[in-house]
Parts: C-alpha cells; structure tokens; sequence
C-alpha cells in the first residue's frame, strides 16, 4: 500500500518533536484524522494543554476535542514574590519525564488546527494565559487574582475581614498569622509572641505539678537550674491585663501611658522562660502558684480558642522556607537580615500546632481538593476523597528539624524513614482517607471523621474563598481546581495551613497514582458534562455551596460629576462720609438749546446730584479731553500741574465709571483730605494746591443700568460755577453721616472739571497734598 509522507514544515512551538517531518500516515487515518479535525473546529473542541496532564489530554481526546499545541512556553518569575503560588507539594521534574508518547494521528490533527482557535486551556501556572484577552466561549483552569486566598500573604490578610461575611472567627480554623515585614504587624507579633510565653508558662506550671511534687527535693542536684518565682507573677499579670483588655477595661487608658511591663522587664522574662522550658529549669515554690494558673487558663480557655494547640514551647513557622523557630530575638534577626524590597509582602509567620493529632505518634497533614466553578454566585464542589502525608520521623518538640515538622512529600523524599516509626505507617508516607476513617474506628473515633472533620474543612473552605470573593475576578467560562492543606487537632477539630492553585497531580505513591488521574477526570465531568447536561455524573465532587446571585451593576469608567451654583460673597454694606455742597455755588446750565422745561429738570438734576457729585465718576471723557486741557491751560500756571492732575481726575473717573449702576444705591463719600488728594496737585515750592473752580455734569440719555461704556450726550451739560469766595469760604465744611441715597432715576451725571486754580487753604492740607501726590 502507497505511504504518503507529510513534507509539511514543524509549526512553531512544537515541543516534543525534534524531527521536522511527521511520520508516516496511512491514508485511511488520514482522512479519518482530517474528519476529526473538521468537526472538532465546527464545534469548537480545539484545545490546549500546557505542561504533562495526560490525563486530561486523554480524556478530552475521547470527548471529541483536538488538540492546538502551545509554543514551548518560558517559565516566568513572578513580579512579586508571594503574588503567584503553586502547590509546595509539586513534583514536576518526574511528570516531565513520564510524559506521554503520542499517537503520531493526534500530531497530525494537531497541524491541521494550528491555526484555529483555543476553546479550553488547562495549563500549570494561571499568568501563561491572559483572561482579558479571551473570548466569552473561550474556558480555562484558572482565576485571575485569585493569589488573594492561594498565598500565604493573602490568605493571611483577608482571613482578617471574615466577620464582614460570615459571623465566624478565623482562630477557630486558621492559626494566627502576622506579616513580619509590616511593622504594624510585626510589632503585635511581639506582643502575641510574649502572651503566649506567659500561657505557656502557666500551663508549664500546671502540668510539672502533676508528675513532681515540689522543687526543695531537688535542691541536692548541682547541675539542676532554678528560677525565681516571679516570671509566674508576671505572666499571671500579663494575662489578667489581656483579659481585661478583651472587656474593655482599658477605655481610659491613654496613647501615651507607658505599658505597665518595660522591655527590660519583658527581656529578663523571655530569658528565665527559656530556661525552663527549653533547658528544662524549676521554679521555686511553683506549687503555691498552681491553682491560680489553673483558674487563670480556664477563663482564657473562653476567649483563647488555640491555647490547646499553642503548647508549652512556644514554636512560630517562618513562610516561605518553612523554618520552625521559637526565640524571638533569632526571629526578628532572620527576617531583618532580608534586605528584599518586597520584605512587607514576603516574610508571614505563623503559630505552630504544637500539639496535632498523631498517628502511632507522626505528624501528618491532610490534602483536600476543591473546585470553584463560579464565583458570582460562588460555587464550590468539595471531592469527597483525601489522603494523609506524614513525616519521616517521630513527633517531637524538642527538635526543630524539618524531617519531623514538615509534611510535604517534596521535603520528606530527601529523608529517610526514621527506624523509630511505627511499621503500620507505609514507606512512601501516605495514607488514603479511607484508610484513616479504619484507624480512627479501631480508636473508637469513627463517627467524628463525617461528624467533625469533613464538615470542619469544608466551612473553613467556604470561609476562605468569601473574603476573597471581591478580589477574585468572576469570569463565567472559568474554573479552577484548588488543594487545601489541613492538620488535626486531638480532638479531631481541622485546622486550614494554606491553600495551593494547580495542585500537584504526580503519581508519586499507590495513593497519589489512584487519587489524582480520578480527580482530574471528575473535574472534567463538572465543567464539561454539566455544561450540557445538568444531571450529568460529577465522580467524587459534590456541591457545598452555592451562593445566591448578586447583581453587579455595569462599570461605566470613573464619572464623576459636581452640580451646583456657584456663591459669592457678599459686600458689606458701606458707611462713608459725605460733603455737603458749599451754599454759595449756584447751579446754572450753560446749554443755549435746552427748553425752559429741560432746564428746570437738569437744574433740580444738578441740586440733587450735588450732594453726590464727588462719588458719580466716569471713565468717558474721551470727547471732552480737549476742552479740558484748554481750560486747564488758562487757569493754571504750571504744565506739570494740569498734567497730573488730569491723570488723577481721569483715573478716579475710569474707576467709578465701570462699578456703578443706576440700580445699587448710591453712596457719597467725599472727604475734604480725599478730595485734596485726589485733587489737589502740588505745583512747586510754593507748596500751592490745585482747586477745581468750575465742574460739569454732562448728563446721558437713559439706557440700560449695566451699560457702563455707554457714551454721554455732550449737549446737555450743567455747569457748577464756583466764583471768587472768602478764604473762610475755602475751607471746606463737612460733617459725616451713614445716611444711603436711594438709586437715581433717569440718565447719570458725569463729573468733568472744567477748570483749576490754585488755592492754600492751609498749611497741613498743603503736605497732606504733597506726601500724597508722591510716588
């Protein structure tokens, strides 16, 4: 039979291949993988897988899905250390090397659709796929932000905010945890870490009492170390002032009242604590101190839900790295020696479970897979199998060492099994839930596995995802498979480590290689089969949780808008001073074509006004400046006198002109001294001053009040003629009143000096005059 071979190029990204050329294809499977291929991409079956899960290509395989390979992708380093967290427990060299051989048809298929768009990724870490640029029908494994719940920072910070979503407290679940690079949160460390020093203690004091009867007996020993009882009254102090705090009792208490326990005090105690419980020192007369610790641990047994587990050693775990430490000098230092500039987002640390449920005396943790298909409303399936890790060797607190405290298979391949452990605990270090369930039967605990446990994680799964359920963003066609790390308390109540995204799916051990393949095929009958068919078959998963829906309204960008009127503040009302016009000026009109009527009127105009002649200027002497500068030029004698005193009339008038309407009040304000200086020039040595002896009132038609440029009619105007008068007549008389004219009616005078004579009225008004006509 003919063989036909592909000469096509190897698309780009080909990563398994290092041969250019496919091989050989029969032609039958090769019209039968041209079929596939065609009806895969009509129904939209075309699908990418980053990383070795040959269990998923498999099964999609079956579904009728074609696969698009992804180009040979560069794993990226976060931005940000603690940003981007995949499981601690990962064994990714070993699946790489068990990667599967493909058929060489579904390589084929795979260049047929090279072109075509990806409708499912499922890929190893969420930033190789960009979520805003996918397309509605377009699904992926992985949530964006959703490091709010899967790092240890997040996990740590948003805990915090339960009580906005649930009435739970995290201490009940989650072990108190601090960010060591926030000084804020170091420095409540501090004060945690000396708390649970003195419950400690006090527990220390309680338990010693029971298998020792008193500290005199051993006073023979000489190597044996003492302690002077007073670390026992100082931690019964410090834990009554706790609890008085938690009852409010400190209301009154000051930012600047000093702490009742100095540093000096707090460092002479840590080190008698060490002493006693690390290097195994007495108390004296510690007997007569036990029951007050007993009554003291059991009112803080109310409002301390992990004084069981804290223990007597008092032992923090450092994330990430994992070190068990229980010095707080030794924990300042490591987490200061940092010079990281992401310090504030790196370092967290965590209270130790110093005392968890062991099996045949090993710790163990337990690995719970969840899947949250939907986050608005929040959907969680919780797989109803698990599996147990143990450590290497026995569980003991006098040992800090990794090999006993961390459970992680990624950290207990590299060791040994201790010679010491139990012979039921396997070589591979794993237990499968139904396993455990049997040993907690033969302990005659079998009922609190589906009463306590099972129920305790999945509330303490929920809990953990609706504080992060505003961060999170909730795209539709999104899935994300989750694992969960838990510990056990004695009695049996969970307790959430942390939570890992793309959980480790190595068949590493007997328990792994049957577990994981059927959680990857359970989770594709959730977010695949269910899609079509709701009652389909969902394996192991089962929903817990579903929350009911809330209306998110449409983000229309940032749109912000302030409506109102504006306000101005307004004048106060002026009180000014008048001059009343001199009783020897007469009023006379000087136009030759007003009619006797027009003259009557412009004469009662011009008595009126005279009161207020000194406070109605205009800037609108541009028609009369010649006529101005002629009279100037006959009265006075000196240039540089009618000059500036021009520009001084001129601008007065210009800047009453342009401020006052017919419809504000008029008010007049002459003052004597004001009017000399607005006036009166200083012609020389003689330190004369120049008086007006004759003003004009041109009057303008009537027109509207706010036209202030309106130009005034230069035939009508009213001359106010003053004659030779006395020397007593020069000084001017003048008294002040508050008194506000009403608004005049009809057109407003205009003040024009007509001409200027010099005149001494006085000594002081002569200087006045000059010192204010200086520059």
């Amino acid at each position: 039979m003919e063989v036909l071979q592909s000469t096509v190029a190897p698309v780009e990204g080909k990563v398994r291949r290092s041969v250019p050329s496919l091989p050989a294809i029969m032609p039958d499977r090769l019209k039968t993988s041209k079929t596939l291929a065609e009806k895969a991409v009509k129904s939209r079956k075309v699908f990418s897988v980053q990383g070795p899960y040959p269990v998923i290509r498999a099964a999609l395989w079956a579904r009728g899905w074609v696969e698009r390979r992804l180009p040979n992708l560069v794993k990226r380093v976060p931005r940000c250390l603690g940003d981007e967290e995949e499981d601690g427990d990962d064994d990714r060299e070993d699946e790489g090397k068990k990667e599967e051989n493909l058929d060489d048809m579904y390589d084929f298929m795979s260049r047929l659709v090279r072109n075509e768009t990806t409708y499912f990724y499922w890929t190893v870490r969420r930033d190789y796929i960009d979520c805003r640029f996918l397309q509605s029908d377009q699904m992926t494994n992985h949530y964006a932000n959703s490091g709010a719940f899967t790092t240890k920072v997040g996990l740590c910070v948003n805990l915090r905010n339960l009580r906005w979503f649930d009435a739970a407290d995290p201490d009940t679940f989650f072990p108190r945890c601090y960010r060591l690079g926030a000084e804020d949160e170091k420095h409540a460390f501090k004060e945690d870490f000396r708390r649970t020093a003195c419950t400690s203690l006090l527990q220390h004091v309680v338990e010693t009492s029971k298998c020792k009867q008193d500290g005199v007996k051993d006073l023979n020993d000489g190597h044996q170390q003492f302690v002077a009882p007073r670390i026992i009254n100082l931690a019964l102090h410090v834990c009554e002032e706790f609890l008085g705090v938690l009852e409010h009792s400190d209301i009154d208490v000051t930012v600047g009242t000093p702490p009742s326990v100095g540093e000096g005090r707090w460092e002479e105690f840590l080190q008698d604590y060490y002493k006693v419980v690390h290097e195994g020192a007495l108390i004296r007369g510690s007997s007569a101190f036990v029951e007050r610790c007993q009554a003291m641990l059991i009112r803080l047994q109310e409002v301390c839900p992990q004084l069981d587990t804290d223990g007597l050693h008092n032992i923090w775990i450092i994330k990430p790295g994992i070190m068990c430490m229980n010095r707080l000098d030794e924990i300042l230092a490591f987490v200061e020696s940092d010079r990281a500039p992401n310090k504030e987002s790196k370092w967290v640390i965590q209270k130790y479970l110093e005392r968890p449920l062991l099996v045949h005396g090993t710790k163990f943790d337990l690995r719970q897979w969840f899947l949250v298909t939907d986050w608005n409303p929040l959907t969680v399936w919780f797989y109803m199998e698990c599996y147990l890790r143990f450590s290497t060797q026995p569980y003991s607190t006098k040992s800090l060492d990794s090999s006993v405290h961390l459970c992680n298979n990624s950290v207990q391949k590299h060791f040994q099994p201790s010679c010491y452990r139990h012979p039921e605990i396997p070589e591979d270090n794993m237990w499968s839930c139904s396993q455990f369930k049997a040993f907690l039967q033969r302990q005659g605990l079998g009922e609190k596995w589906e009463a306590v446990v099972v129920p305790g994680m999945q509330k303490a799964v929920v809990r953990a995802l609706q504080t992060a359920q505003d961060v999170v963003e909730p795209r539709k066609t999104s899935f994300e498979l989750y694992g969960a790390d838990f510990m056990l308390g004695r009695d049996l109540r969970p307790w959430l480590l942390e939570i890992n995204s793309s959980p480790t799916m190595a068949c590493s051990t007997t328990v792994t290689a049957r577990l994981c393949p059927a959680v990857q095929l359970d989770t594709l009958r959730v977010v695949l089969d269910r899609r079509t068919d709701p009652s389909a078959y969902t394996g192991g998963f089962q929903m817990i949780y579903k929350q009911a829906a809330v209306e998110v309204p449409q983000y229309k960008g940032v749109y912000l808008l302030v409506e109102g009127a504006s306000m101005r503040q307004s004048r106060p009302p002026l009180h000014r001073k008048i001059v009343t016009s001199n009783p020897h000026l007469k009023i006379l009109s000087s136009s030759d074509t007003s009619s006797e009527g027009d003259e009557t009127a412009h004469h009662k105009s011009g008595q009126r006004s005279s009161k207020v002649s000194s406070s109605l200027r205009s800037g609108k002497e541009n028609q009369t400046s010649g006529e101005k500068k002629r009279q100037l030029t006959r009265t006075s004698p000196k240039r540089g006198g009618k000059v500036r005193a021009e520009g001084h009339i001129a601008s007065s008038v210009r800047r009453f002109s342009c401020s006052s309407t017919s419809e504000q009040p008029l008010l007049v304000h002459i003052e004597p001294k004001k009017k000399t200086m607005c006036l009166g020039l200083n012609l020389g040595a003689k330190g004369e001053t120049l008086v007006p002896t004759s003003l004009s009132f041109p009057l303008r038609p009537h027109r509207s009040t706010l036209s202030c440029r309106s130009q005034p009619n230069p035939g009508q105007r009213v001359h106010i003629l003053r004659s030779s008068l006395p020397q007593t007549m020069c000084k001017p008389r003048y008294y002040t009143s508050t008194r506000v004219f009403p608004p005049l009616q009809g057109p407003l005078p205009i003040l024009e000096v007509l001409s200027l004579r010099p005149n001494v009225v006085n000594k002081t008004t002569s200087r006045l005059s000059e010192n204010s006509t200086k520059p």
